[in-house]
């Protein structure tokens, strides 16, 4: 298709997994490039991108499509104004999903519409549990890994720090101006869940039902919760958000419940409501005019891919933390973890045969 059409714009909406090598053909076919986050499934298919955007100078705009919401962009502007004093402490959120063991779902025929070899790809040929199309909006793990339940697979993508987690630390990153930490430290696991099964029969996904990140930043320390479990309003009203602890008092920031500022030692909260667009409650509509823009005047896009790479490696990072069982100290110079060889190799991952590991 890029040999014969030659398209000006390439969208890559896919699961994680497959991010990378469309990017990368794309760019290297003089196409400009919109991909959803995460950028990639490994830090290493990640900096491939990067490389790949520099070195055909092509736009590539990723689907951080917080940054366009007027109520981000506001809370950005009072804390970069000061408005939050000195900030010490951020913290991540997300509590969603019922309780309970999740039950293997049966190894199923592959429909005869789906190439499932082509759908694994690079990573590995899983057998087909493929849920009810019926219903879509089943609980993460109930409806197989396709159609949307890939995200809770490992092979396929991170699991919730991969999915929601790395909006929130790329709204951290993007309000604070910071771009990497010094340390990562995760734990986490499936004690709601169970443990993952996986036979030639039956599977369950293997992401963890909770996890909690620690990232040491040079001017803050950055915590991630997440739990699929136990799910409710408790937290200001929304599912997924953040906190921002500073001097002058706590922010509190949400995707769909706005923001309020709540002063130190009491007095009056102030805030703004979200302002977001329906179907979908989202902010994609501004984020591809925005792509559009770039493209024809040759500015930077609101999230371009150098951005979002940084975002997905904090929240990559965190996954390598949880896999590697202690700590990691991160080089941004370098891009590399120092001193520990066996976690570095979690960076990367071996392709399926037939497939290259983009350089």
């Amino acid at each position: 298709m890029l040999e014969k059409e030659r398209p000006e714009i390439v969208i890559v909406t896919t699961p994680d997994h497959w991010h990378a090598l469309p990017t990368i053909a794309a760019l290297k076919a003089g196409a400009h490039v919109y991909v959803d986050k995460p950028t990639a499934h490994t830090v290493g298919e990640s900096q491939a991108m990067v490389r790949a955007a520099r070195a055909h100078g092509r736009v590539v705009q990723v689907g951080h499509h917080r940054r366009m919401a007027p109520h981000m962009i506001q809370a950005r502007d009072f804390i970069r104004g000061g408005g939050l004093g000195t900030i010490g402490m951020i913290r991540c959120h997300l509590n969603a999903g019922g309780a309970g063991p999740e039950e293997p779902l049966p190894t199923r025929p592959v429909p005869p519409e789906l190439d499932w070899d082509r759908w694994c790809g690079p990573a590995p040929l899983r057998p087909f549990n493929g849920g009810n199309p019926a219903r879509p909006d089943d609980a993460p793990g109930t409806r197989g890994i396709h159609p949307r339940g890939h995200r809770h697979y490992l092979d396929f993508a991170n699991g919730s720090l991969g999915d929601i987690g790395v909006h929130w630390l790329d709204t951290a990153l993007w309000i604070t101006g910071e771009t990497a930490p010094r340390r990562v430290h995760s734990t986490g696991g499936r004690p709601i869940k169970g443990p993952a099964v996986f036979t030639a029969d039956a599977q369950t996904s293997d992401a963890p039902d909770h996890q909690v990140v620690h990232y040491t930043f040079d001017r803050f320390t950055l915590t991630w919760e997440s739990r699929l479990f136990g799910g409710n309003d408790a937290e200001k009203g929304d599912v997924a958000g953040m906190y921002f602890y500073g001097t002058k008092g706590t922010f509190q920031l949400g995707h769909r419940g706005g923001w309020v500022f709540y002063p130190a030692g009491g007095g009056t909260p102030q805030g703004e409501k979200a302002r977001l667009n329906e179907p979908d409650a989202q902010n994609i509509r501004e984020l591809w005019i925005d792509f559009l823009a770039a493209i024809e005047t040759g500015s930077k896009p609101a999230c371009e891919i150098a951005d979002a790479h940084r975002a997905t490696t904090c929240a990559l990072l965190g996954m390598v933390s949880l896999k590697a069982g202690r700590s990691v100290a991160w080089d941004a110079a370098r891009e590399t973890i120092p001193g520990d060889a066996e976690a570095a190799k979690l960076l990367r991952r071996e392709y399926r045969k037939g497939w290259e590991y983009p350089a």
